[in-house]
């Protein structure tokens, strides 16, 4: 099992690596040093990124100079080396162990393009499991990263066909990249753009459902979806103003921008005051960050984390910065969104929450005080994002998560051949 080193990564895979030791099997996690423990606590052996650069997830540049620039050109440089260029280390690191402890089959994070590598060295097979939204290109869909819903008619089609056009010119440099991988690797060339060379041509566990992802005619039948990845987690711990949210009598709001970009100034500050003149208990998680004097309202509660487990069900709204498993989590719950998505794959979430009709994409991940407030007033009176919210909740249960993701797996151990689907999740036709 391969979990590139983020912790919205991480948890997807550990939770189907917990199922299959669960089922008696003997798992292998491959992951960076601050995350081995987390497997081996599921009773997985682990082995950590040495060829790969061992990185920190909150200070990439100091691994990787080349990042930390904004825009296209930044978004480009930050694919193409910390997740096309480590492929090598990665692959190497899975074949030293293979050398070690011998496996049948190597299932991988999307993100870690050395898995299907390291598995086309060894002549094994290999399963993907997609932690983040679908980005393979598609004929129906503009391309990853403009953030734009699929549209319809003839211009929408010209529309994503222009678009696409562009990104095969602006995305050389990442051919380039994927190219000298396969070279330094010794595998021979491939005419499979680095778009599609996320995917496991056996099998591809993709997270969500077809009512949160954007409709494709040309899916392949080795894609899946499993709903969402998680396993129960025991709570530790309550902070002190737990016992609110059981006796307010106003509605309950969560405010959190994950665990990734963190500076509190551009979502949490500016939705606590968008918030504070309204008749609710707001709870914001803020991962360890410090809030200016002054910027906790009365209505609101603060804590570094929450058991988001016990806390939802208690909750009427949420105010996010859109990550993926965040995402899934709340509208497991039923619960209608506000998100405000900034940098890698948060803007083309946020898309997909306001496509589905589950929320509202703010379209910056720095919104100001009054687009929070009138979002807030809009999901909550209207109540259809709520009524849109626990369809999508009703979808992803009945897909089956970690149990399903672990049938998939043992389908394709048991039979050595690709695991196909019963047929396009949209009911679409191919498009000629």
């Amino acid at each position: 099992m391969v979990a590139m080193p983020f912790a919205g990564h991480v948890g997807p895979v550990a939770a189907v690596a917990g199922r299959l030791v669960e089922l008696g099997h003997d798992v292998v996690a491959y992951t960076g040093s601050r995350y081995t423990a987390r497997f081996e606590r599921i009773g997985a052996t682990t082995i950590s990124w040495n060829c790969a650069p061992d990185f920190d997830e909150h200070n990439l540049p100091a691994t990787f100079p080349e990042l930390g620039r904004s825009g296209p050109a930044g978004l480009l440089a930050n694919v193409e080396h910390l997740f096309i260029r480590t492929a090598v280390g990665q692959a190497l690191d899975l074949v030293t162990a293979h050398a070690e402890h011998p496996y049948d089959l190597i299932a991988g994070d999307v993100m870690a393009l050395g898995t299907g590598m390291a598995a086309e060295l060894l002549s094994i097979p290999w399963a993907t499991i997609s932690v983040v939204p679908l980005s393979l290109p598609s004929i129906d869909l503009p391309p990853t990263g403009f953030a734009l819903p699929p549209g319809s008619g003839g211009l929408s089609r010209a529309r994503n066909a222009a678009l696409r056009a562009v990104v095969r010119i602006g995305s050389t440099r990442l051919e380039h990249a994927h190219r000298d991988v396969r070279r330094t690797l010794g595998l021979p060339a491939t005419r499979k753009p680095v778009g599609e060379a996320w995917y496991s041509p056996w099998l591809v566990m993709a997270t969500g459902s077809p009512g949160i992802e954007f409709p494709r005619s040309d899916l392949g039948r080795q894609f899946h979806f499993v709903g969402r990845l998680a396993t129960p987690t025991a709570v530790s711990s309550y902070p002190d103003w737990w016992g609110e949210l059981e006796t307010t009598t106003s509605p309950a709001v969560l405010v959190t921008q994950g665990t990734f970009n963190i500076d509190p100034s551009n979502l949490i500050e500016p939705s606590l005051a968008a918030l504070a003149d309204r008749d609710v208990l707001v709870t914001a998680t803020t991962a360890g960050a410090a809030l200016k004097p002054g910027a906790v309202p009365t209505n609101a509660r603060i804590a570094d984390f929450l058991p988001y487990s016990e806390l939802l069900p208690r909750l009427d709204a949420v105010v996010s910065n859109g990550g993926w498993g965040g995402v899934l989590e709340f509208l497991a719950e039923g619960l209608p969104l506000v998100i405000a998505g900034a940098d890698l794959d948060k803007p083309e979430i946020a898309a997909r929450v306001a496509w589905s009709g589950a929320g509202l994409d703010l379209r910056t991940g720095k919104p100001s005080i009054a687009a929070i407030r009138a979002a807030y007033d809009r999901v909550v009176a209207d109540p259809g994002f709520r009524s849109r919210a626990r369809r999508l909740a009703a979808e992803l249960a009945a897909l089956g998560g970690v149990d399903r993701a672990a049938e998939l797996l043992q389908q394709l151990l048991t039979t050595g051949k690709p695991v196909q689907n019963d047929g396009n999740p949209w009911g679409l036709q191919p498009r000629r």
